[in-house]
């Protein structure tokens, strides 16, 4: 008789190396096991969240100064976290396109 496969969130040492310890991956095995349990609400929510126009029309202007290779230090990190949370988001927004899914799979 087969048995039942568990989830655990802590993976065994030796698979670290091996699924990433990237920020996005790490954040995408912290939200992992809330991704199934959003509720459709919650779910549409996180889909509707958007950065503010004047956050889009920063980041064009930093990614216009990185083409130019003009951009300074602190506009650098600045360009850095943008991009961090912009992962964070499309891996929070991964998540709630699967529960909508599964939500709509149960009805």
């Amino acid at each position: 008789m087969e048995e039942a496969k568990h989830y655990s969130p802590e993976p065994r040492l030796q698979e670290i190396s091996t699924i990433g310890t990237s920020e996005a991956a790490l954040w995408g095995r912290l939200l992992d096991p809330v991704g199934a349990d959003l509720s459709p609400e919650a779910a549409r929510y996180i889909l509707a969240l958007r950065f503010p126009q004047a956050d889009i029309d920063r980041m064009r202007e930093l990614a216009e100064k990185a083409r130019a290779g003009t951009l300074t230090l602190e506009e650098q990190i600045e360009m850095d976290n943008y991009e961090r949370v912009g992962h964070v988001l499309s891996l929070m927004k991964s998540r709630a396109r699967k529960a909508l899914k599964k939500s709509r799979a149960a009805h």
